[in-house]
């Protein structure tokens, strides 16, 4: 019993630090992937996309990448609402708008 109860609780503390070696990766290969000239950089995106919405009268909020979908994933603010918007990181084509 004592060591099911010592394996789960030491398997409980590795899995923080195996998602964010997983992260680490994922940057790795993201910023890998710009060098090489396969994803647009994030202020190459920003320059396309901001400048859309706030002409629509939003307010920017923030910006994330996501490297496995390579989506870079904007988020603005329309009257308290939050609107998602979703970019592709390779072309820059907008993908979705969500609210």
């Amino acid at each position: 019993m004592f060591r099911i109860l010592a394996l789960s609780f030491s398997l409980t503390l590795a899995l923080p630090s195996a998602a964010q070696a997983q992260t680490r990766d994922e940057q790795a290969e993201a910023r890998k992937e710009m060098r090489a000239g396969n994803l647009l950089t994030l202020e190459e995106i920003h320059r396309r996309v901001v400048p859309q919405f706030e002409r629509k009268g939003m307010e920017y909020i923030a910006v994330e990448l996501d490297p496995r979908a390579r989506v870079y994933r904007f988020k603005f603010l329309d009257d308290r609402q939050v609107v998602w918007v979703d970019v592709d990181a390779r072309s820059g084509r907008i993908l979705r708008i969500r609210r």
